[in-house]
Order: C-alpha cells, then sequence, then structure tokens
C-alpha cells in the first residue's frame, strides 16, 4: 500500500536555490519595511521568521543541512548591506557599518531566534519523519 506523502516530505528545491530565494526575500522584506516605515521593523522579523519556517519545508532532504545554518546568514547578509547602505534603518545614523550589523543582530534577535528555532525543528521532524518512512518500507 502506497503511503500519501506528507508535509514534511514535500521539499525537492535545491539547497542553491532555496539559499537564493532567502536572500531575495529576506532582501525584498527589509526593502518594503524601507519603504513603508524608513526602518527595520515588524515586516521585516515576520517575514523573516516566515521565511525560515518555509525554506525548511522548501528544500531538498540531501540539502537539509544548507537550511540548517542559513537564518543566521540569512539576517547578516540583509544587515551587513544595510550597514553600507543605509545604517540608520537599523542603528543610530552615525554608527559605523559594524556597529550597524551588531545593532541590528542585537534589535531583532527575537525575529532571529524564533525563525531559527521554527527552522531547525521543522528539519529534526523532516528528518525523524524520513528515518520512520523509511523503517516502514524496508
Amino acid at each position: 500500500m502506497a503511503h500519501a506523502r506528507t508535509i514534511w516530505e514535500e521539499g525537492r528545491e535545491s539547497g542553491s536555490q532555496v539559499v537564493a530565494l532567502g536572500l531575495a526575500v529576506s532582501f525584498s522584506a527589509a526593502g518594503a519595511d524601507l519603504l513603508l516605515y524608513d526602518r527595520i521593523g515588524l515586516i521585516f522579523d515576520v517575514v523573516f521568521v516566515l521565511l525560515c519556517v518555509a525554506l525548511a519545508l522548501l528544500v531538498a532532504p540531501q540539502a537539509l543541512f544548507t537550511v540548517g545554518v542559513l537564518p543566521p546568514l540569512l539576517m547578516l547578509a540583509t544587515f551587513t548591506l544595510l550597514g553600507f547602505t543605509r545604517p540608520d534603518a537599523i542603528a543610530h545614523p552615525d554608527d559605523g557599518v559594524v556597529q550597524a550589523v551588531v545593532s541590528g543582530l542585537g534589535t531583532h534577535s527575537v525575529a532571529l531566534f524564533v525563525g531559527y528555532a521554527l527552522c531547525l525543528a521543522c528539519l529534526a521532524m523532516r528528518r525523524r519523519v524520513a528515518e520512520q518512512r523509511a523503517r516502514l518500507t524496508d
């Protein structure tokens, strides 16, 4: 008897595609926040958390590690870009790049923690379901 696939088994995107998608959505969310509020705020945080979960569900099983390390790197890349171009959006206008990035990461640490925790939880569940499915087919 064939088993129906679950949401935990659906991911088929390669690691590089997921990284590109993550960067595009993260930069877009930051851009939307800048357009609406001239600072990085709640829109970015909510989109970031949802993005972390979506990436964990979209990635192919052989690229789970890539997504497992991706959330902090996505936020770091986004805030580094903002540190060079618009430090006032994540920190004090007079801060340098490094200080702006550190301030941004500190300010948005709750979103990073929640997004990363949910991402890792999804990846753990996907791995567990895959192992159980493999045991059933043996």
